[in-house]
Order: C-alpha cells, then sequence, then structure tokens
C-alpha cells in the first residue's frame, strides 16, 4: 500500500464531480450549497483538465450523502456513467477486441480516473475474479464508492459486448444495507455481502469473445495515451500486475522468481513478501499465465498436448495435464475438441 501523503497528493478528475453534481440536481438538492461547503464553483470544476484532490472528494462524495439523505447514491451515481465518462480510459475500453482485454486495460489504467482504487484479476473453475482494492481507507464512503464502480464497470461491460458476457457475481466487502434489495436489482446477477473484497466474477469462456466494434489501432493508441499518462502522474502500477507482465511477455519459456525478482530489483525473498501482501504469489500469477496460454494453444489446435506441456514450463506432461484439470475441470484434449467443434 502506498503511503497516505502519496496518495492524497493524487487527484481525481472534476468530470466524476460534475456527474455527482448532476445526480444531486436531479434529487432535487442544491448543488451550489453543495459545493460552497467545500469552497468549489461549477465554473472552476468546468475548466480543462480540473481536477480535485482524494480528501476532497471524500468530502464531496460525504456531503453529497448528507445533502440527498439517499443512501444509495453510488448505484444510483453508477447507472448514470457510461465509457465515455472516464476519458480515454473509456475510449480505450470501448475499442478493445474482447471483454477479456477490456478487463486488463481496466486493471492496469483504473487509478488514472480513481486513484482510491486498484485492480487485480485471478482465474479458477472456469471464472476470472476481479478483485478491486482500496488504496487506502475509504471509512463511511467504501460502501458508496464502491457500488459506483463496480455499476459503472458492468454498465460499460455489458454495452461493449451487448450483454453477452454478463456478471455472475459480485461481492462488497461490508454488511448488506437497506438499499441490498435495490443493488441486487441493478446488478442482475447474485450480489454478497461481507466478502474479504470488493470483486465482481465473469464467465471465462465469455472473456475472449470479438468484440463488434473492436478497433486495433485505435485501442493501441488510447492504451498507449494511458500509459504516457500513467507514466507523467507517476502513479506505480501494483507489484503483481508489473511481474504478471513480465510472465506474459515472454514467448518461449518463463524466468524463475530469482530472475523476476532481479529484474524488478529486490530480493527474491522480498518480492515474495511484497506480492502475498498484495494477496497473491509467484506461483498463482505463474499458474494464471499458463492457464490463460494453455487455453490460447489449445483452442489453435497449433501444438500437441506434449509440445504445449514442454512450452509451458512442464517437465512431464502428465503435471500438465493433472494442472489442466484443476483450472478447466477437463483433460486437456476434450478441451481442445470442445473448442475446435
Amino acid at each position: 500500500m502506498e503511503s497516505r501523503s502519496a496518495l492524497t497528493d493524487l487527484q481525481v478528475p472534476a468530470t466524476y464531480v460534475q456527474a455527482l453534481a448532476e445526480l444531486i440536481r436531479s434529487l432535487g438538492a442544491d448543488t451550489s450549497d453543495w459545493l460552497a461547503m467545500s469552497g468549489l464553483t461549477m465554473a472552476r470544476l468546468e475548466q480543462p483538465d480540473a481536477s480535485v484532490s482524494l480528501p476532497l472528494f471524500a468530502q464531496l462524495a460525504s456531503d453529497a450523502v448528507g445533502i440527498t439523505r439517499e443512501p444509495a447514491l453510488g448505484l444510483l451515481l453508477g447507472d448514470r456513467m457510461h465509457a465515455a465518462s472516464h476519458g480515454i480510459v473509456g475510449f480505450a475500453v470501448s475499442n478493445a477486441g474482447t471483454p477479456r482485454q477490456a478487463v486488463e486495460l481496466l486493471a492496469r489504467f483504473v487509478r488514472l480516473r480513481l486513484p482510491l482504487l486498484s485492480v487485480s484479476q485471478q482465474s479458477a473453475d472456469g471464472e476470472v475474479e476481479v478483485r478491486f482494492h482500496e488504496a487506502l481507507p475509504l471509512g463511511p464512503m467504501r460502501g458508496p464508492v464502491l457500488e459506483a464502480t463496480l455499476l459503472t464497470i458492468k454498465r460499460v461491460l455489458d454495452a461493449i459486448s451487448l450483454g453477452s458476457c454478463p456478471i455472475i457475481q459480485v461481492a462488497f466487502p461490508f454488511s448488506a444495507p437497506d438499499h441490498a434489495p435495490l443493488t441486487r436489482t441493478m446488478f442482475g446477477c447474485q450480489v454478497i455481502f461481507d466478502a474479504p473484497v470488493a470483486a465482481m466474477r465473469l464467465p471465462e469462456q465469455q472473456l475472449d469473445q470479438p468484440l463488434r466494434r473492436a478497433d486495433a489501432a485505435a485501442f493501441r493508441e488510447a492504451a498507449a495515451i494511458c500509459q504516457r499518462e500513467l507514466d507523467r502522474i507517476g502513479i506505480g502500477e501494483r507489484l503483481a500486475d508489473r511481474v504478471l507482465r513480465l510472465l506474459v511477455e515472454r514467448q518461449n519459456g518463463f524466468p524463475s522468481l530469482a530472475v523476476v525478482a532481479r529484474m524488478v530489483q529486490l530480493t527474491p525473498r522480498t518480492l515474495h513478501r511484497r506480492l502475498v501482501e498484495e494477496g497473491t504469489s509467484f506461483r498463482a500469477l505463474l499458474d494464471e499465465v499458463r492457464h490463460r496460454r494453455a487455453r490460447e494453444h489449445l483452442r489453435s489446435g497449433e501444438m500437441s498436448v506434449e509440445e504445449l506441456a514442454f512450452a509451458l514450463g512442464y517437465a512431464d506432461p502428465a503435471n500438465f495435464r493433472r494442472a489442466f484439470r484443476r483450472w478447466e475441470g477437463v483433460a486437456p484434449t476434450i478441451y481442445r475438441d470442445r473448442a475446435r467443434r
């Protein structure tokens, strides 16, 4: 976790404050009074590239709940947001080739738009779990912020996939609020509370379907702009994301823990400890990349099971077969045959 002083220097785009103001106005409250509580005006927020600090954004959100007396304000805000609300990140997501590509881009660049959170993902039992981690304690705003964020992402994924990649389950790390029935209605899936971390589960199989609105050139350019912006403002990516990227970039074999530790300028022991602090491990990340690559190669049918096992770093094909059964519940040959029908 980053230091509190570093995080409080980060900025939230003013477009989110404007969206909140529009919602407050639609609920019949006075936005001028609301902004005045924080010494702001709408004219200031409408300036090009305007932003507010994290503490100020948290105060604005808290005041918004108070002035509207609407505990479900986060849900109502998330329901109003769409891809265009999220600037260049939203544009990139809209041009993604597959839902998986969209999710991976969100995980990488979500902090450009909302530095309060970071995102990780892991695969298991035919599903992908996308987790949302608090960069600093959200306190009483945890509910509204997480509800708005997860519902926004659901709405964006529904839009780009035309509803063909439905969310299976949403989890929140707080007790069920009085508006829990509304939460379940708006998400349209299983919603659980008192979970260890905020998360959403998506079907693995649907994540790789081509999207009709995909534009590879626009996606690459937008992702490059996002990366330059991330570098400019100095928000570091999670260590787990760096390790995952190093593993994904390797086409032939995978580097060991010791090699990756050297590449990120840490000792193996420190790398292991920091990954555990982020809720994962080197073994889990390697397992995720192997799983992903195994599916891709089996679908293409370019390699035999024995060749694929060797390419993924398994000395014995039997070990690969056992791992694949753990991932998918079936033998790799059965998975390949089903995928090629």
